[in-house]
């Protein structure tokens, strides 16, 4: 699969990485098409510019080498260019950028962009002008979920993987035992296909709890404040929230 990464933190480059080990055609985006960060990516997995960025020869590497950490049989492929570069010739885009910037980052890549397909938002609106743990920002009241949604109603968001810290995200295995990802979404189609890249990144379907439409990615968005204070005491990043319930349910 064609997949946009937008965002070079340490969320993107991570969820950028595991896409590619996982043999997807993966585009890293960054407002310049010579971001230092996402340049730096993709050479480590044997890629470079994308065709038509700035940066690029023409001829493109988004299906190009696939040397370095990404190699083997079913290695992907690395590329880096603008948010618009990596969009464009996605068939899934992954968010990964700041909540209080992403609504910025997805009007750079215009409507056009995003049209049609699966916008998977992993971002927190986390306010950090106050130090340590941040403010949890929720537009309007709801979710920066619903905020794209809402700019972009021809994309289809569906939100999930916020509640944990990146590692976790890609290997579940991390944190011993049964815990949980949710999933938010109005589109049931998307939410399936984000699903199913869930369960490639070892999340079984068990796992996986399905929240409901995007308006429940106020719930999700909304534990942040737990897991930060959380993170604080433990000093690691290696937990998650499990949910228990008694047999049968």
């Amino acid at each position: 699969m064609k997949i946009a990464v937008l965002g070079t933190g340490e969320v993107g480059r991570r969820l950028a990485t595991k896409l590619v080990s996982l043999g997807h055609e993966v585009t890293m985006g960054s407002r310049t098409a010579d971001n230092p960060e996402a340049t730096k990516w993709a050479e480590e997995h044997g890629g470079g510019a994308a065709s038509g960025s700035a940066s690029g020869s023409g001829a493109g590497s988004a299906s190009g080498s696939t040397s370095g950490s990404a190699s083997g049989p079913d290695s992907g492929s690395a590329a880096h260019g603008t948010f618009a570069d990596a969009a464009a010739p996605a068939e899934l885009v992954v968010n990964a950028t700041g909540g209080l910037v992403s609504l910025a980052v997805l009007e750079s890549v215009g409507a056009d962009g995003l049209r049609g397909k699966v916008l998977v938002d992993v971002s927190n609106g986390l306010d950090f002008s106050e130090g340590f743990p941040p403010k949890v920002v929720t537009p309007d009241g709801g979710s920066v979920a619903e905020q794209l949604q809402k700019a972009f109603p021809e994309a289809r968001v569906v939100k999930t993987l916020n509640t944990m810290t990146n590692t976790v995200m890609v290997d579940p295995g991390r944190v011993p035992g049964h815990h949980n990802v949710f999933l938010s979404g109005d589109d049931e189609d998307a939410k399936a296909v984000v699903a199913e890249l869930l369960g490639s990144f070892g999340w079984t379907s068990d796992r996986i709890i399905d929240l409901g439409d995007l308006s429940s990615a106020r719930a999700a968005e909304q534990l942040l404040p737990l897991w930060l204070r959380l993170y604080g005491k433990l000093g690691t990043g290696d937990f998650n929230f499990a949910i228990a319930t008694t047999p049968g349910t």
